[in-house]
């Protein structure tokens, strides 16, 4: 056993997290620890660490275990040195070995200078150093780390540059680069693909498929954990539970045994009861007694089973539209964006309509999140971007967690949001985001990562957008949430373009794809697996045969079918401008019946107008009469919309 927890008990003040729990991990393990947010899985990893210290029980390790734990609160590490400098700290025993060599370097070349003759102790200790510089494969030190920092997807170019000139993402990247090169015995990763792009984390996972010391990885990617894992730890109702397979594996086995429980459940209340009955009818009965006494004493001596019905926090995410859009929401029209150097786009065209559900994929640096904050509008670029009509757009973005007011409570954040809705509407938006009673007077510098997540969610959905652009939405959420929010997303009536680099998410919220790739924005108009495919197959048919010349040239593509430009009908536009016109002048009159419906029902509510009688029809049917005509201007909307679409799916 490497290291683990005999009969732990931990508790957070009143509120118990483990109670009575043992867990030994073994040598060479991989091990995924899962559970609902707010359950305590970063605590599991802070005890293992060493860094919290159980109320009962004991945290175990054997003699000389090492272990490397990469968590968020890493961040707080802040310094000059470059990232390769910082990465290869890994190698204390190197570096020491490494100065002591140019210290004895320095001695024999002095001795040499005043004519000494060379010292044999002197001789000998370099020798015996170089000796442990090879044993050490200290020089390869700075190759080692160089593939590293390539591999979570630093360029030669960076590698020279200050740790404190990265952001956050980046510089978690460097401390797990540090991580991995130290090779500890027991590696506790907590997150570690919440920074990582696709091909950064691709890379982590063959890297870790062949680590030969045992990893503890708490993470929301199921396609990462089924890859990487062969153990299933769940950490559910303050106890561990423990399942020989990866998440695919978890999720039938837990199925299965919850199946059998219940119906064990279910078989042992019938039973009781049949006793019960049986004790009822013949205690009072002499000849019965006897029997009715031993039945009772079995009844007292079972071990009754508990209703194992799934518990689990569910959050009833509804994403709702308050109208809808035109048929195209924005375009992007000959579209360039740089930093310095760094060109992320140049001349590039995109469109997104009505209906589309976009995945924006690509490697960190290619500009996935710029792309974005063009299309929300807040992002300056060279060329034009377009709205269509009656877009209402919300934009959750990475940096949100970080832009909420930590005093701010829960709920006074959520004013803040401009949704214009009232204290008891924002205090039901939030109870289906897990937060109810007391806890939206929670203050935001006390809620963890997921909690903080589910507030932005919440401040996103508030004003019913009809248009969504998502920033690593699925971040710091758990499993279960991250698949409820895909549920609610594929519900979702309106448009939204999102960023992930969750796998599983994409392959079911996506109906295209987008990457940027060689300065252009390149769309696939399937589902993520259908582009995996596609890739797969444009790979083998670009891939040059072995049997074919190196001369040989490539075939000449077919010729593309000609463009055939026709002329605008000039009637059909001015058509279109006046149904527009026609939309837009409705759209204001609608909002018009509803202040003054809303003023109205105000008025009702009066104690004044309540109190008398007279007044309070009168004020009723002035109520009536413009909730009619509201519904009738509705109605009239609806039309002229429909129409509106027609003409521009005409032109």
């Amino acid at each position: 056993m490497l290291a683990g927890f005999q009969n732990l008990t931990f508790e957070f003040g009143a509120r118990v997290i483990l109670k009575d729990a043992t867990w030994h991990i073994q040598p060479g393990e991989h091990i995924g620890l899962i559970g609902y947010n707010g359950t305590g899985k970063s605590t599991l990893l802070k005890l293992l660490a060493g860094e919290y210290t159980p109320s009962g029980g004991t945290v175990e390790r054997s003699r000389n275990t090492s272990i490397g734990y990469l968590h968020q609160d890493l961040l707080s590490f802040d310094t000059n040195d470059s990232i390769l400098k910082v990465a290869m700290g890994a190698f204390d025993k190197v570096l020491t070995v490494e100065k002591e060599l140019e210290a004895l370097v320095q001695e024999m070349e002095a001795e040499e200078k005043q004519g000494k003759p060379q010292s044999e102790q002197l001789l000998l200790t370099y020798t015996d150093k170089l000796h442990e510089m090879d044993l050490l494969d200290g020089y390869n030190i700075h190759h080692k780390t160089e593939e590293v920092l390539q591999g979570l997807g630093f360029s030669n170019a960076h590698l020279q540059r200050p740790y404190r000139e990265f952001s956050g993402g980046w510089r978690m990247r460097v401390l797990l680069a540090k991580m991995i090169l130290q090779k500890p015995d027991l590696l506790l990763l907590d997150e570690p693909t919440n920074h990582l792009d696709l091909p950064s984390i691709e890379w982590l996972e063959k890297y870790l498929k062949n680590y030969q010391g045992s990893v503890v990885i708490v993470s929301h990617d199921k396609f990462f954990l089924d890859r990487m894992v062969d153990k299933i730890v769940e950490l559910y109702q303050q106890d561990l539970h423990f399942y020989n397979g990866n998440y695919s594996f978890y999720e039938k086995e837990k199925e299965m045994r919850i199946t059998i429980q219940q119906k064990a459940y279910e078989n042992q209340k019938d039973y009781i009861r049949q006793q019960e009955r049986f004790i009822e009818r013949f205690k009072a009965k002499a000849s019965k007694a006897a029997a009715a006494q031993s039945a009772m004493k079995r009844l007292d001596k079972m071990d009754r089973l508990e209703n194992v019905e799934m518990e689990r926090p569910d959050m009833r995410i509804q994403f709702r539209i308050d109208r809808p859009p035109g048929k195209v929401l924005v375009q992007l029209k000959d579209a360039s964006k740089s930093f310095g150097d760094n060109t992320i786009i140049q001349h590039a065209e995109a469109e997104i309509e009505r209906g589309d559900k976009i995945a924006l994929i690509g490697a960190n640096g290619k500009g996935k999140s710029t792309v974005l904050r063009m299309v929300a509008g807040t992002e300056p670029f060279s060329g034009e971007r377009v709205w269509g009509h009656h877009v209402d757009a919300s934009f959750y973005a990475q940096h949100q967690l970080e832009s909420l007011n930590l005093n701010d409570s829960v709920l006074e954040e959520m004013k803040h949001c401009g949704s214009g809705k009232n204290e008891l509407e924002l205090r039901t938006l939030l109870g289906c985001f897990l937060f109810s009673g007391d806890d939206v007077d929670k203050k935001i510098k006390v809620l963890s990562g997921g909690e903080k997540a589910r507030v932005a969610l919440a401040k996103t959905i508030a004003g019913k957008a009809n248009f969504l652009l998502l920033d690593e939405p699925t971040n710091h959420l758990d499993i279960h949430s991250c698949e409820l929010l895909a549920e609610a997303l594929n519900k979702y009536e309106g448009s939204y373009i999102l960023v992930s680099h969750d796998r599983y998410f994409i392959s079911k919220t996506a109906n295209k794809i987008w990457e940027i790739d060689d300065l252009r924005i390149k769309e696939f108009k399937g589902t993520y697996e259908e582009w995996v495919e596609w890739n797969k197959r444009m790979a083998l048919q670009t891939k040059p045969s072995a049997n074919k010349p190196k001369t040989e040239k490539p075939a000449a593509e077919p010729p593309k079918s000609p463009v055939i430009s026709t002329p605008i009908n000039k009637e059909s536009k001015k058509q279109l401008q006046k149904q527009q016109r026609l939309v837009e002048q409705l759209d204001e009159n609608i909002k018009r019946l509803k202040q003054e419906s809303s003023e109205l029902e105000q008025r009702l509510s009066a104690p004044e107008i309540y109190a008398d009688r007279q007044k309070f029809l009168v004020a009723e049917s002035e109520y009536k009469k413009s909730a009619l005509s509201l519904s009738v201007a509705m109605q009239t909307y609806d039309a002229a919309l429909e129409k509106l679409m027609e003409l521009e799916e005409e032109g």
